[in-house]
């Protein structure tokens, strides 16, 4: 065990987080999402939530401030101009470890499917609640940090 490091980080999900560089993404996806199909490395985390799974990984890794948008969500088909709840929790997260400069991107589904597939790596939870996916892009540490 570490100190400071949520337990639903296991080994090999440090190891990526770690591994990752500037511009890098990571994707965090609910139970439905296709991830072995989609993804180069691919992270079970069963019996995590995504929204528990994303509150982790931003306290660890911080979002990218070179670019305008560092967070993306999976925009909904049937309601497509509206948030999904979990997504409103996301950009919750993201505003508490990113900062306001931050805010959550909807992208169209298969706009979403795209650029998972060139992620450095996905996580996929046990998460039950639709559009419960996430992707972010690691930024840098400044010095001091």
């Amino acid at each position: 065990m570490l100190r400071h490091i949520d337990p639903i980080i296991g080994p090999e999900l440090l190891a990526i987080l770690r591994a990752m560089g500037h511009g890098d993404e990571i994707v965090i996806v609910d139970a439905n999402f296709p991830a072995t199909s989609m993804g180069k490395r691919v992270v079970r985390a069963d019996g995590v939530s995504a929204t528990h799974m994303a509150e982790a990984v931003l306290r660890l890794m911080p979002l990218d401030g070179f670019e305008k948008e560092a967070a993306f969500c999976m925009r909904q088909v049937h309601a497509p101009d509206e948030l999904a709840p979990i997504a409103s929790e996301f950009a919750g997260l993201i505003t508490k470890f990113g900062g306001k400069e931050f805010a959550l991107t909807p992208v169209e589904r298969f706009a979403f499917y795209e650029r998972a597939k060139t992620a450095y790596a996905v996580v996929a939870t046990g998460e039950r609640r639709l559009y419960g996916c996430l992707i972010l892009k690691k930024g840098v540490l400044q010095p001091g940090e």
